[in-house]
C-alpha cells in the first residue's frame, strides 16, 4: 500500500488538493490496515484523511528549498524505467 504513496514536494506544478488527499487516503489506509473500514469505522476514517490531508497540505506549503523544481514527466519516465528494470520490459 505505501508504494502508492508518492512525494509530493517541490514539483512543478505543484501537488493539486486531490493528490495530497489520496496520499493522505492511502497513509490512513496503512495506518488502520483497513483499504476499505467497516460502517462502524467509517466516519474516523473519514475524519483521519481529512485532518492528515489538511497537515499534509500545511507542511507542503511550509516547506522550503533551493532546488529546481522536478519535472512530473521526467520523473514518471525514470519511474517507469526504474519499473522496466526490476520487473522486465512485460510489466
Amino acid at each position: 500500500m505505501c508504494r502508492n504513496i508518492r512525494t509530493l514536494f517541490n514539483f512543478d506544478p505543484p501537488a493539486t488538493d486531490d493528490e495530497v488527499r489520496a496520499a493522505s487516503l492511502q497513509f490512513v489506509r496503512k495506518l488502520s490496515g483497513f483499504a476499505v473500514p467497516s460502517k462502524a469505522n467509517q466516519a474516523a476514517f473519514d475524519q483521519a484523511v481529512d485532518e492528515v490531508a489538511v497537515v499534509a497540505r500545511r507542511l507542503l506549503d511550509a516547506l522550503v528549498t533551493t532546488a529546481d523544481p522536478k519535472n512530473r514527466e521526467t520523473e514518471a519516465a525514470r519511474a517507469r524505467a526504474r519499473n522496466a528494470e526490476r520487473f522486465g520490459r512485460g510489466v
